[in-house]
């Protein structure tokens, strides 16, 4: 009897154990729990589609300009969204005096409440001191990160609004970044280096610049990373060709191991596509990418759809296109965006419910009028 409530008792403890871990795991966790898929169940195909999208799913500010969105949902059961944001009379100077930001809503779909700049200009003695931009934020293992582009240098401001221009310093300058809190509302720890560098050979496809970072968890708990790279075979201070590269590690903080192929390309193209965002679910990983199509001297642009079985090696999806820059409003109006990329996907119990997007319109003297947008998704899965 004795030897029974020993048993009875360690088997309780093993119980109540188990329900705690349970409570403790984390959101990108679960996504990846209810992603998963048995070993005889063919792997779907998406097609993705938006829904149409409300009024109040537009954040926007009169004296900021407002640059994409990415969303977790904390403990408080408040939707966090961190995004980009620098003075509108200023110009177009993301790259110089972007800061990252945070707001808040009771809604994947708003509306939003700023609330403060976790990520703001610390100082150009920092390598990230004068600008931080192009958020993407997840939980791992209990903790939040928030990955970035950062950059320092003189800060000269370059543009006026409608005339937009390009400060090189800055845009060379910019390298890959992560922070790390407990909760969505900080504090934020910042490092003083970078968590992906450039690469130290001159002939290496990220030799003059990284930036917009695009992570998720592997099913083996590893960090995969997609990020944009720009090489010095093409000449400065531009430089090029502007690829994506991959990278992993066996930690959110890296270090991460480069691989040596770039993804998203198109035969012939220098800069074929952008701000992809990837995650892992039913049997694949998935993307969404911006997509730069060339033709002739004119860029059309439009969201389009990869997908991988390792995350390293990506092919067109079956249902490649997405949408050329077009939403349905609520009222049944369609419009075309200027813009509508940084895509970030929002997932909740495991299944993607709303695409985030940077968005824009130009006024008749080409100043433009940006905002983050939350686009409801729709999902059709297929089975070939």
């Amino acid at each position: 009897m004795k030897k029974l409530n020993v048993i009875l008792a360690f088997a309780t403890v093993s119980f109540l154990f188990s329900c705690k871990s349970e409570k403790k795991s984390n959101s990108e966790a679960e996504n990846l729990a209810n992603s998963n898929i048995t070993v005889n169940e063919a792997v779907p195909d998406y097609k993705i589609e938006f829904g149409e999208v409300s009024p109040k799913s537009v954040f926007r500010n009169d004296s900021l300009s407002i640059w994409g969105g990415s969303l977790v949902k904390g403990e408080d059961g408040l939707y966090h969204m961190f995004y980009s944001q620098w003075p509108k009379n200023i110009g177009w100077e993301w790259v110089n005096y972007s800061v990252i930001a945070h707001a808040v809503s009771e809604s994947p779909f708003g509306p939003f409440e700023h609330k403060d700049v976790p990520l703001p200009d610390r100082g150009t003695e920092f390598w990230d001191g004068s600008a931080t931009h192009n958020p993407t934020v997840h939980k791992f293992n209990g903790k939040y990160y928030l990955y970035y582009m950062g950059n320092t240098g003189d800060e000269k401001i370059v543009s006026t609004p409608g005339k937009p221009k390009i400060n090189w310093v800055h845009r060379n300058n910019q390298r890959i970044g992560v922070a790390v809190a407990d909760s969505p509302n900080g504090p934020w720890k910042r490092f003083d280096k970078p968590v992906l560098d450039v690469s130290p050979n001159d002939d290496a496809y990220d030799a003059l610049m990284t930036s917009n970072p695009s992570v998720c968890q592997m099913p083996d708990g590893k960090i995969l990373m997609v990020y944009k790279a720009v090489g010095k075979k093409d000449p400065l201070p531009g430089g090029g060709p502007v690829v994506h590269m991959v990278a992993i590690a066996d930690s959110p903080t890296g270090p991460f191991k480069k691989y040596p192929d770039p993804v998203f390309t198109f035969e012939g193209e220098r800069f074929p596509a952008e701000d992809p965002y990837i995650w892992y679910q039913d049997g694949k990983f998935r993307a969404i990418v911006k997509r730069i199509k060339h033709e002739g001297k004119k860029r059309e642009f439009s969201l389009v759809h990869y997908d991988s079985e390792d995350g390293i090696q990506w092919n067109k999806a079956k249902n490649f296109e997405i949408s050329k820059r077009i939403v349905e409003w609520k009222n049944g109006r369609e419009q075309q965006f200027t813009h509508l990329e940084r895509p970030q996907v929002f997932r909740e119990n495991g299944e993607p419910v709303a695409l985030l997007c940077a968005a824009d319109t130009l006024d008749a003297n080409g100043v433009r009028e940006s905002f983050n947008i939350q686009i409801p998704l729709k999902i059709e899965k297929t089975n070939n």
